[in-house]
């Protein structure tokens, strides 16, 4: 096993974090406060090659490799804060992006993928309903072909970037009776008759990501709109979700470096009694704790990388990293609190915001039950 990355590699990590630090430093603090997305920091990254990192040229993408791709967005979470903003990048990548490279037409990835990459257009991901949510297959939401157009009905909740987006990759069921073979993913843009944004959703954490609800009442789509086949939605779904799981937490992995950082200079600093509080062997085992689950995690994401890179199945390595790593920074997050002591339930130190935003790390792209449920299946249970 090699674990050493090669210089060119380097070289792009050094420049996300030059990046990051020199232009996704907005005031965070306010715009976390007013839940605002910032249109302005979404087209900085598209301009700097972020969304489009793994994706081939021909699309205005990077033409980067896995592995290269994850320590890329490892990097920029290393440097950006913004914790919303990155979510969302990673939401239109691995659950928008990659679906229509993967199972789209060339016309389709002409269409959208190359906006998408380049900024122009937001895209959002729509799966989870009031009733359907880690059974994401139970859908209520139907499509029925009326010529050269199909017509969806229902409603879908918990879209990340739906207030903002342009385009919607949604799944609806073209005939129940067929259970999950009945699946089926559509393109929908804005402005699609029938289609409509509904409310936005306030959120404990990833402010600056924006979530609302969709709702189709007759919602007319052209036939060509079909992503993939009728009866495919599973197939997308889950090949989507095995990129989220591999790559959507490489940003949290350099946030949890970023914050142990801060963490151990905190505890160098901070005096207490007459000496640093890292002195204390409370304060230096919370400390190791963080180290260890930070390097854990690590091998764990890049394992899972490394077989999507290798084309071997990932399903089991996605899970589990994707279980320790969102449960580890949360784990963090209370320590970081901790080692803060009252400063860091406070506003001003920036270390609370992390631990609202990892709550949600447990949740989406399958929460921790269903990871778990996923990772016994592999074991025969």
């Amino acid at each position: 096993m090699d674990f050493d990355w090669s210089s060119d590699q380097l070289a792009l990590r050094d420049s996300v974090i030059a990046f990051a630090k020199q232009a996704l430093q907005d005031d965070l603090v306010r715009r976390e406060r007013e839940a605002g997305f910032s249109r302005a920091l979404w087209t900085r990254c598209a301009d700097f090659g972020i969304q489009g990192l793994p994706f081939p040229q021909e699309y205005g993408g990077g033409g980067a490799d896995p592995l290269t791709t994850a320590l890329a967005m490892e990097a920029l979470g290393t440097a950006c804060r913004d914790g919303g903003l990155l979510f969302g990048i990673n939401a239109q990548m691995w659950s928008v992006q990659m679906p229509i490279l993967t199972f789209g037409t060339p016309e389709q990835r002409r269409r959208y993928l190359a906006p998408l990459c380049a900024g122009t257009l937001v895209g959002a991901h729509g799966m989870s309903e009031p009733d359907s949510g880690s059974d994401a297959f139970a859908l209520r939401t139907t499509a029925e072909r009326r010529g050269g157009c199909y017509v969806l009905n229902g409603s879908k909740t918990f879209v990340t970037n739906a207030p903002v987006a342009d385009l919607f990759l949604v799944f609806a069921t073209v005939e129940r009776a067929k259970g999950v073979l009945g699946v089926t993913a559509f393109l929908v843009e804005r402005d699609f008759p029938g289609f409509r944004v509904g409310k936005t959703i306030e959120k404990m954490g990833l402010k600056t990501s924006p979530m609302a609800e969709l709702t189709f009442d007759d919602c007319v789509v052209p036939a060509e709109n079909l992503l993939g086949r009728e009866g495919r939605g599973a197939s997308i779904f889950n090949d989507s979700m095995e990129w989220e799981r591999s790559c959507l937490l490489a940003t949290i992995l350099g946030a949890m470096g970023r914050q142990l950082e801060e963490c151990v200079r905190y505890a160098r600093e901070r005096q207490q009694f007459g000496k640093p509080i890292g002195e204390f062997q409370s304060v230096a085992n919370r400390l190791v704790d963080m180290k260890v689950r930070l390097e854990t995690a690590r091998l764990l994401l890049y394992r899972a990388v490394w077989r999507k890179q290798e084309g071997r199945p990932a399903g089991g390595d996605a899970a589990m990293a994707k279980l320790y790593l969102s449960e580890a920074w949360v784990r963090s997050c209370l320590d970081a609190v901790q080692i803060h002591g009252g400063y860091g339930y406070t506003t001003e130190y920036e270390v609370e915001r992390d631990l609202r935003d990892a709550v949600a790390s447990t949740l989406y792209s399958g929460t921790s039950e269903i990871q778990r449920a996923i990772i016994a299946r592999q074991l025969g249970l």
